[in-house]
Formats: C-alpha cells, structure tokens, sequence
C-alpha cells in the first residue's frame, strides 16, 4: 500500500567496491507485544536522545556540481587510492523479516550499528546512502489497516525536539521492539513503506529531518531536512540500478543495469587531481589480475561516504559511452564501490558503447 500516496506502494579484489524497492508493498502488521514494536505517534525526545548530526554540510555542499572538467576519456586515470572506508561486501545480505511480512532494511541497519557514540561525518553519508534502500518501518497509533479502511489519517510517529518535529523511521523490527519497550505503548502497528514515498512526505510537511532507530542507542541516527533535500535531489526517483544491486543477483542482472543506463538512470564518476596544479583524473579500480575498471556512481553519496577526498561529476550516457569506446585497455565499470557493488565488462556493456559509435542519442 502506497501510505502517502493517499490515506489508503565476487571478490573485491583490491577494489574499492545499495537495496532500494520503490515497488514494495509489505502492507502494515499489528505489533506483537512480544516481539517487535513501535512507540507513541507523538514523543517527547530529550536533547541528549536525539543528538544533533555533527555532519559537516561543506563534505556534502559540491553534490552534483563538481569542477569543470573535460570528458572523462581525455583525462588521466588516476590511481587506485586507498579509502577511509573498506570496500564493502559484493551482494547484500539476505534480509530477514523480524516483523512476519516486513522484510528489514539491512544494509541500513549495518551502517547504524557502525555507530559508536557521535557519528562522523562519513557514518552519516554512509548511513544515508544505505538509507536509499527498499523500504523503512514507519510506526503508527492504533490499527493501520482499520484506519485506512475508516479512511482516517495515519498518525506516525514522531519526535519533538524543542520546536522541531522528526519523524521516526526503523530499519527493521529489532529497532521497533526497542522503542516499544522504551515507552511501553503496545497499541501501534508496524508498517513498512517505500523509502521514496517517506522523503517526499518528510520534505513535504513541517518536519526538522528523520530519526532513524530512536531507541536502538548508540545505533540511532538523526538526518536533518537539508541532507534530505539534497539525496532526493539527486537520486533517480526509479532506483533503478540501486534495486538491482540489492536484489539477489542473477544472469540477468548486468543487463537489467545495462538497460537503466541506456534509459538515462543518472550516474556519477570521481574526480580529482593527483597534485596541486596537476590534471584533473577519473578515478578508477583495478583488479588483482590488472583489468581497469571506470568507477561509476548512482549517487554522489556512493562517492562521498568512501571518504577518499574525490569529488563527484555526474556523466550522461553519451559520455560514458565515449570514454569506453575511446580507452580499448578498459575492461568495463565498476558501480558503487562502496557495496553492494558489481563490475559490468565491455561485452555486456554493448548497447552503452553503441551510443558512441551511433554518434547520435537514440530516439525513444
């Protein structure tokens, strides 16, 4: 169910190497007072329960813009560098539903169990990259099936911080149970709901941010509205390549990312210069046996949560087409190096490289 849409949808090698669903429909569960669980729809949120994010807003500010550089094949590679953050796992796992219906949003809830204490700046990056996965647990007071049916509006949780209200998110039922035991209110339901829908709708009130997993201290984060904006600004509203990543991998996947490329998913390179006044390089990865591979981004926080000091540049398809069709040596594409990655070689890369030799965009 569409909650805001109405009252009412191997190896990584020495590379440095996400689970977005926006076509889930979990429906809603009745919180077992056993087991997982939610708090109250409106909650009093002391300063030290929900610290502000000590998040560096200048680490975030070049999203999207990125220097004025030249195609990617005509600048220099630049080496493999190694990253603040260590490459991440190929696949993601396999997520479990802890709520009978409501599969948890794991990648999420890895990166905030990261946290220890004051997050830094890159956790939070990381955090809201793994955000952009599937779907979160909303909690809302009373039936949720029996409100919508009533056609009653949903009363969601949230959290008072002084005069700013947050809406609380979970990444699974071990972070709602934690919140039901907190505040003892067992008259909530469990709700999963689209990650896309949940941003429009906290961009679109009078919301300070999100706070992810309230209770689940020290694993609790708390993203303000200017992040938000930010993420959904540069996000494809499709998730295209993104869900494929995190779905378990078939033959098909490749060509699934192959088709959202051609579509025009938006993607971003990394940039930077090897020394002051030097030429500005693409970054790329290489394999333990020599193969070179252009690292390719679904989003600017791909690229930023590594931490490396690169900065991202989006790249039409055209113009990646160009730098794969002019540089024979690489073996193809790496895509989020900060995992769930994978690597597209030239052969399934075709119908991109078909774009440059076309020398035209092909008409729809």
């Amino acid at each position: 169910m569409a909650l805001f849409s109405r009252r009412k949808k191997s190896d990584s090698d020495d590379a440095s190497v996400d689970r977005p669903d926006t076509t889930i429909e979990p429906g809603e569960q009745p919180v077992d007072p056993a087991g997982p669980s939610d708090a109250a729809p409106v909650a009093e949120v002391p300063a030290e329960a929900a610290p502000t994010v000590g998040i560096s807003m200048s680490s975030f500010r070049g999203v999207g813009a990125g220097p004025d550089v030249p195609d990617p094949s005509s600048t220099p590679p630049v080496a493999a560098r190694p990253s603040a953050r260590q490459p991440g796992a190929m696949e993601a796992p396999e997520a479990p539903e802890t709520v009978p219906g409501l599969r948890d949003n794991v990648l999420l809830g890895n990166a905030l169990a990261e946290i220890e204490g004051q997050p830094e700046p890159t956790q939070l990056l990381n955090i809201a990259r793994q955000l952009l996965q599937g779907h979160v647990f909303l909690r809302v007071k009373g039936d949720a099936r029996a409100l919508l049916a009533e056609g009653k509006d949903l009363p969601l949780a949230v959290a008072n911080n002084g005069d700013e209200q947050l809406v609380l998110a979970y990444s699974g039922g071990q972070a709602l149970r934690a919140s039901v035991e907190a505040d003892g209110d067992r008259d909530t339901s469990a709700m999963g709901q689209p990650v896309m829908a949940l941003l429009r709708h906290v961009l679109a009130g009078p919301f300070a941010g999100l706070i992810l997993d309230p209770a689940s201290q020290p694993n609790r984060a708390v993203l303000p509205k200017a992040l938000l904006e930010r993420m959904v600004a540069e996000v494809d509203p499709e998730l295209r390549i993104k869900t494929a990543l995190c779905e378990t991998r078939d033959d098909s996947t490749a060509s699934t990312i192959v088709d959202a490329i051609v579509a025009e998913a938006p993607l971003w390179i990394g940039v930077n210069r090897s020394e002051e006044g030097g030429p500005i390089g693409v970054a790329e990865s290489r394999s333990a046996t020599g193969e070179r591979f252009l690292e390719v981004f679904t989003h600017p926080l791909e690229l930023l949560a590594l931490g490396r000091g690169d900065q991202p540049l989006p790249i039409q398809r055209t113009q990646l087409a160009k730098a794969l069709a002019g540089d024979a040596a690489l073996t193809g594409i790496l895509i989020d190096p900060a995992g769930p990655w994978i690597r597209i070689d030239r052969d399934e890369l075709a119908p991109v490289i078909a774009l440059a030799e076309e020398g035209s965009e092909p008409t729809a």
